[in-house]
């Protein structure tokens, strides 16, 4: 196996196609597979803005990863899923900003792709909404998704409903079920 078979990680290159946008995360997307672990998988990336520099947030099966790889020098600081208590997605027109909390403090990553970030943030409160269940009480996704937006319209709940399906957090089969009982209620 040639030395480039032997360090291609068909999860980042999956992740990277999925990007809307690479700007600002270039150099990162280069050195992304000798900061992530053999035993982690790479599922969502989105460049932003995180202490000052551009970089890349990384979404993998374990954690969020922060990269920014400067000319002298490298930073990455991770969030561990079983430590983040909450995250925040805000947008403008063109751009948004994810917060991340995490025992009292906060992470707050700036002038991220709309599209991606969304997905990013739908993913990571769909995965650490299920840390503490134990088999006998998981509810799937969707059912925790409509249990916290009881308040919510139904248009409203079948836009959530289409964007959670859409980033891949909802299977088809969990996504007809939920519908099919949004548009019940109507």
């Amino acid at each position: 196996m040639s030395p480039t078979e032997e360090n291609f990680r068909r999860d980042i290159e999956d992740a990277k196609g999925r990007m809307t946008t690479k700007f600002g995360g270039r150099r990162e997307l280069k050195k992304l597979q000798d900061h992530v672990w053999p035993t982690e998988t790479v599922e969502r990336m989105v460049t932003g803005t995180y202490g000052g520099g551009m970089g890349l947030l990384v979404m993998t099966d374990k954690r969020l990863i922060f990269l920014k790889e400067g000319m002298f020098s490298s930073t990455l600081e991770d969030f561990p899923f079983d430590k983040i208590s909450s995250i925040q997605w805000s947008s403008g027109m063109f751009v948004g900003k994810i917060t991340i909390f995490l025992s009292g403090n906060k992470g707050e990553i700036t002038n991220v792709d709309k599209a991606d970030g969304k997905a990013i943030t739908d993913n990571v409160r769909s995965r650490i909404s299920t840390l503490g269940d134990t088999p006998a009480s998981t509810s799937s996704t969707s059912e925790s998704a409509s249990n916290s937006s009881a308040d919510m319209s139904p248009l409203d709940l079948l836009q959530q409903l289409q964007q959670m399906h859409q980033a891949g957090v909802l299977t088809e089969e969990e996504f007809t079920r939920k519908k099919t009982e949004i548009l019940d209620r109507m």
